[in-house]
């Protein structure tokens, strides 16, 4: 089996509640394959919603699957160089990316890729954040189970596709903790108080 990337610092300290996020369509524009920064469109309102939830104390950690390397589309630099530009974008305001690079018809099961946890828990280990009072936000039914699994609360935002899959999870009896327009409209819920998000 293989494991995420984590990209950022290790730390040691009191334990931390995080935000953990999907990158394509939830904070920039899905693009099938993403490999150019030429291509990297960051929402205008997950700058204000990153920064909303800095403000709350939160650890921002994005975790994205890309199995564009494992299906040989581009590399693992690849990856990083987008994560970098993309928080240089966003004002340095994410703490740490973790990526899974695997695709089960290329490389076999790992127990990284989402709807798997183990990117969660991976992150949720190595900067000491406690996992009931974090989040998991995504615009897709893999990003909500895999928060599920790892226990965390959930939110799907309805840019990339979210408007598609808040049918399917209606088909799962899977219900976020928060439906949210965007990662602003999602950080301004927490920010005043959303119920359960103490």
């Amino acid at each position: 089996m293989g494991s995420p990337a984590v990209q950022g610092p290790q730390e040691d300290g009191p334990v931390r509640n995080a935000v953990f996020l999907d990158r394509d369509g939830t904070i920039n524009r899905e693009v099938n394959y993403l490999s150019t920064a030429g291509k990297l469109k960051v929402f205008k309102s997950s700058v204000e919603g990153l920064r909303l939830l800095k403000e709350e104390g939160y650890l921002l950690v994005v975790i994205t699957n890309q199995s564009g390397v494992a299906r040989g589309m581009f590399d693992e630099k690849t990856v990083d160089t987008l994560n970098a530009e993309l928080n240089r974008r966003v004002g340095f305001l994410i703490d740490a990316f973790v990526c899974c690079t695997h695709h089960p018809d290329f490389t076999g099961t790992c127990d990284c890729r989402k709807p798997s946890p183990g990117m969660l828990l991976s992150a949720a280990k190595t900067h000491g954040i406690d996992l009931k009072r974090s989040w998991m936000v995504g615009d897709k039914v893999s990003d909500i189970e895999a928060g599920v699994r790892a226990g965390c609360k959930t939110a799907l935002v309805l840019t990339g596709y979210g408007r598609k899959e808040r049918e399917k999870l209606a088909a799962k009896k899977i219900i976020p903790d928060i439906i949210a327009g965007n990662l602003a409209s999602f950080a301004r819920k927490v920010k005043m108080g959303w119920p359960g998000t103490t």
